[in-house]
């Protein structure tokens, strides 16, 4: 797939400047009073560059440079990488790593389980692992809470939506794994 990072932002800004709530996922995330963040699959930077207007601690990954050169264009002091998320490797723990806006559903398929794992291997112990994504494109919760028992994670709780209404079943869950 092929993104235009300052497109795909211009989005975001537009929904912004109408009134519309862009940080849900960020609030979401500073409601585990994190002071270390992992965003992974950042994209341009929404989420990463919110959590640090709030002083925390920030690394932004992704694997597109269009994304990742907007990202930078708007918050140079956020450390970027561009990285695959599968096989990941920074060498670092993070209080929280966050996966928005539908990150497992662009790894390549198959490829699902490195992501997970690639992404764990970075949550420090106590620490969590949020991500939220739909359902209807064909990894299922099954899938992903297996592939994060085999990282080493606990499902610690489920909502349908990143404002925390409860998760009933549906098209839409974030998901937060702790690891022990």
């Amino acid at each position: 797939m092929t993104w235009n990072g300052d497109e795909y932002q211009a989005r975001f800004d537009r929904i912004a400047s109408e009134g519309g709530d862009v940080h849900g996922e960020a609030a979401f995330v500073r409601a585990f009073a994190p002071r270390t963040v992992l965003d992974a699959g950042c994209g341009t930077g929404r989420v990463a560059v919110e959590l640090a207007r709030h002083e925390i601690a920030v690394t932004g990954v992704d694997i597109d440079e269009s994304m990742l050169a907007t990202a930078r264009r708007l918050a140079p002091g956020i450390t970027w990488h561009r990285r695959d998320l599968a096989g990941l490797d920074l060498g670092v723990s993070f209080d929280v790593v966050v996966m928005a806006g539908n990150v497992p559903l662009f790894t390549p398929p198959g490829t699902e389980q490195a992501l997970v794992a690639g992404v764990a291997r970075h949550v420090r112990p106590e620490g969590r692992l949020v991500a939220g994504f739909s359902l209807d494109r064909g990894y299922t919760l099954r899938d992903y809470d297996a592939h994060c028992r085999a990282a080493g994670l606990v499902l610690e709780a489920r909502y349908a939506t990143w404002s925390r209404a409860p998760y009933t079943g549906g098209e839409y869950a974030v998901s937060v794994h702790r690891r022990p």
